[in-house]
């Protein structure tokens, strides 16, 4: 699995790709788009930012998954989101908005993993390297 320095390193290339071409080229992943998410540091009370990306929409909804490639610890963004779920997201080079984040509980998880996995595969594969149940996350904007 990946380490957090290897996860951190990841997320400098992918801003380090945005900035040296001026946003043109980084705010999609294939079919998903890319989003920056911003979370409170449970501990630490500072911004958080991460590079995630969304396999489903719904309306003004962005779903993302707290998969950490298969690894059996959640990923921090998502501890910290658990924490504060009020969090901040840019899309597509604009300026971050406030949104709020909320796990799926079983049925929303139901509903929507098979959407996830139907067209990115790559999730099924994280799921069934690790015995955690991988959490689903709704993102809503608030404003």
């Amino acid at each position: 699995m990946p380490s957090d320095l290897a996860m951190k390193a990841m997320n400098a290339v992918h801003r380090g790709i945005l900035a040296v071409s001026f946003g043109k080229v980084g705010w999609k992943a294939g079919s998903m788009p890319v989003l920056e998410l911003t979370t409170t540091g449970r501990r630490s009370g500072q911004p958080r930012k991460v590079m995630l990306t969304s396999p489903v929409q719904e309306g003004d909804a962005l779903v993302v998954v707290a998969s950490r490639g298969g690894d059996d610890a959640h990923p921090a963004w998502f501890v910290n989101l658990r924490a504060d779920p009020d969090v901040r997201v840019a899309l597509g080079g604009e300026a971050p908005r406030p949104y709020r984040a909320e796990v799926a509980d079983a049925e929303e998880r139901a509903r929507l993993w098979p959407l996830i996995t139907a067209d990115h595969r790559n999730y099924a594969g994280y799921q069934r390297k690790t015995d955690r149940e991988i959490p689903v996350v709704v993102l809503r904007p608030t404003a």
